[in-house]
């Protein structure tokens, strides 16, 4: 007990600055649970330093060059390591960054194929300026203040399945159906309509895993889990002798050394304006808006979520010091686009640190330290395979969904908005689709019902801008774009 105490900031005590600095006591977290969600964050997005040089090198620009998956890896793993630290040590939030999924499709396969590389992640950085000017202006976080409660507790819920899917969708439990004539279901479950294979039981027993340990309290849970899960699959593996490829995009197996020396060729590849040049002004002006839409209100749904879940924001659902925060997302947008690694930003798997006690920044230097090691020690991160980090999302996702409760669901003109919302997210599989789904819907709905004086001005503009959002194809087919 007097073990604990020091190092939870005790006057005098080894951790006192420490505990000072990160408010750890003050939030009720302690420096184990601090380091425990630290691990707990990254083993469950390491995957993006598999899959995001994945999607950017598999993708071609104008002039038909790719980009060095080694490279990618570099730069994926290093602007998450230090903009993750940033978030942690400036922000004081346990709130992970990394390149952001989606935003890196759209620079793959919109904005490549009409410029050169370089000219494309310029773009990135003029949307990650634009931002930061959104911020600095005090825009961004107005617009944060002016979202009614309910649906801030919506957005919470929505994340929460949201991150449940993908924890499903990751392992292979949920699979996509192949497009076939008269067809009606999306989805199936396993690969065939069936659970098989190793890796899905490695997955279920995660899951099982998890919940117990969380039912039962136990310190640790979800890191344990990962771990647990992640020995049993090394062992499984060398034991079947399953073909590589069988766990996705990680084999829980070494292949050659656990050192691979980085490679930061493609660090300040960017140029600023040339993409104006290459695809035309009103192209690359397009393309620019539709990264900003995405990343403004992705990043600013994962930050309503882990916060809200950390118990961080006030009655009325506000953080305190949310200033820094989106400043810093906006930064990490620039610095994503400067190293060629796509439009860094909030990661909605840092619910899984905050569901394994993180409450402060310190999580964050844990986890920017290991992403730090990663640039050299890429081979290991690899060896936890998705089905022994995905149940830590399945478990979050119900620790998420438990805001629904603080929902008025027997007034409709906010209940309807914010089940579209909730509803949207793993539907679409898309955060800001299913923020500018309730949007759009609380405007329309408290106009119908007489209330246009409770809309907030910025609610009016974000509901235009929404509406642009969902319709930017037809636009751009219009405008002879596509």
């Amino acid at each position: 007990m007097a073990q604990q105490t020091a190092v939870t900031g005790a006057p005098g005590g080894p951790g006192n600055v420490v505990d000072r600095f990160f408010q750890i006591t003050r939030r009720g977290s302690t420096v184990p649970r601090e380091i425990r969600g630290g691990l707990a964050t990254f083993f469950t997005m390491a995957y993006i330093l598999v899959l995001n040089p994945l999607i950017l090198s598999g993708a071609t620009d104008k002039f038909g060059h790719h980009l060095d998956k080694g490279a990618l890896i570099t730069s994926t793993a290093l602007v998450a390591c230090v903009m993750t630290l940033i978030m942690g040590v400036g922000g004081n939030l346990p709130l992970a960054i990394a390149a952001g999924l989606g935003l890196n499709g759209v620079v793959a396969f919109q904005l490549a194929p009409h410029m050169t590389w370089p000219q494309a992640m310029g773009l990135v950085v003029i949307e990650g300026l634009a931002i930061c000017l959104l911020v600095v202006t005090g825009l961004r976080e107005a617009i944060m203040n002016a979202i009614p409660l309910a649906l801030k507790q919506a957005i919470s819920v929505g994340i929460g399945l949201f991150v449940a899917f993908i924890g499903f969708v990751d392992a292979g439990f949920i699979t996509r159906l192949p497009d076939k004539a008269g067809s009606t279901v999306p989805v199936q479950l396993g690969a065939t309509g069936t659970l098989t294979g190793w890796p899905t039981i490695v997955f279920c027993l995660g899951v099982l895993l998890t919940i117990v340990l969380l039912v039962r309290k136990v310190r640790g849970a979800i890191l344990i889990s990962i771990i647990a899960m992640t020995l049993l699959s090394v062992v499984i593996n060398a034991v079947a002798g399953l073909p590589e490829g069988a766990w996705g995009l990680s084999d829980p197996s070494l292949h050659g050394g656990p050192v691979a020396l980085p490679n930061f060729e493609l660090i300040g590849k960017f140029d600023l304006f040339g993409g104006f040049a290459s695809a035309g002004a009103l192209t690359a002006v397009l393309f620019v808006f539709t990264l900003i839409l995405s990343d403004f209100f992705d990043a600013m749904g994962t930050i309503i979520g882990v916060s809200s879940e950390a118990g961080l924001v006030d009655e009325k659902g506000k953080l305190p010091g949310i200033g820094r925060v989106l400043f810093i997302d906006g930064v990490a947008a620039v610095a994503g686009g400067a190293a060629s690694a796509s439009s860094n930003t909030c990661f909605v798997e840092s619910t899984a640190g905050v569901g394994e006690g993180a409450r402060t920044g310190l999580a964050n230097v844990v986890t920017g330290v290991l992403f730090a090691a990663a640039m050299f020690f890429s081979p290991l991160a690899k060896v936890v395979p998705s089905q022994a980090a995905t149940p830590a999302l399945v478990a979050v996702g119900f620790l998420l969904m438990t805001q629904a409760r603080n929902i008025p669901w027997l007034k409709f003109e906010i209940a309807i908005p914010a089940f579209l919302t909730i509803i949207l997210m793993p539907f679409t599989y898309s955060i800001t689709n299913g923020i500018g789904a309730g949007f759009i819907a609380y405007v329309v709905l408290q106009v119908a019902i007489g209330k246009i004086r409770q809309i907030h001005w910025l609610l009016w503009i974000v509901a235009a801008l929404f509406a642009v959002y969902f319709a930017i194809n037809p636009i751009e087919s219009w405008l002879g774009i596509r």
